[in-house]
């Protein structure tokens, strides 16, 4: 398993320690989900805790603030918003890392791709300006190598493989994990690699560990009862 490697970081350390081994539960909804809200989001979030996740990734200053006031376990925060110029989503400039922090964010996380942000910023400035303006550490959601190893040399505290799958919107996303990703993010990066992305059983989450990752976000598996309904019915279909 990979060592949380923050040099001089110890808040980086403190933060990350928790997760490592453990369950992340993703607690969001889009606006078209009926389980879209805080209130929806907090009761996540006593779900999650009670069934034993060592953290959470949240969406949105309010459901953070939420699930803050639900559990002490830690939030990993993003504030996905859509600019026009450009197609980074997650946490694509400071003023939503920002947000992020104030709602009670204790990790922010944000799209590190080499992606053009809306405001034009380079990710490694962005990286830097979180760590000295916010002071807390930085997951990287990353797609490939090339782009994770650019966040690590900025700082970034930890990455994630949540962006595998879907960069490119005219191809659309495989089935299962990219437990590939994982392995190699392991292999050629000193900082802990966190497995996100289409984990749908408790064996693929077993597997992403077993494959070098830190700790494990599981989303739609657990918090979308819509989608895994959908998923039944497709099952059951002609």
């Amino acid at each position: 398993m990979a060592q949380i490697a923050t040099p001089g970081r110890s808040s980086a350390h403190r933060a990350l320690a928790p997760l490592a081994g453990g369950l992340i539960v993703s607690c969001q909804a889009r606006p078209d989900n009926p389980l879209h809200g805080p209130t929806f989001m907090a009761a996540m979030a006593r779900a999650a805790a009670d069934g034993g996740a060592v953290g959470l990734r949240v969406n949105g200053p309010d459901d953070i603030r939420a699930a803050r006031a639900a559990t002490p376990l830690p939030i990993i925060g993003l504030f996905k918003r859509q600019y026009d110029n450009s197609p980074v989503v997650i946490t694509p400039t400071f003023a939503e890392a920002e947000a992020v922090a104030r709602a009670g964010a204790t990790i922010i996380a944000l799209d590190a791709t080499r992606r053009r942000r809306p405001d034009g910023t380079p990710v490694t400035t962005l990286i830097a300006r979180i760590h000295a303006s916010l002071g807390l550490p930085v997951l990287a959601d990353l797609a490939e190598l090339t782009d994770a190893l650019m966040a690590e040399d900025a700082g970034a505290d930890a990455v994630a493989t949540t962006l595998s799958g879907y960069i490119d919107p005219a191809v659309p996303p495989p089935d299962e994990p990219d437990l590939a990703l994982v392995t190699l993010f392991a292999q050629r990066l000193r900082v802990p690699v966190v497995a996100e992305g289409r984990i749908k059983t408790p064996a693929q989450a077993r597997s992403a560990l077993d494959h070098g990752a830190f700790a494990v976000v599981v989303g739609t598996a657990i918090t979308n009862p819509r989608e895994i309904t959908r998923g039944f019915v497709r099952a059951l279909g002609p």
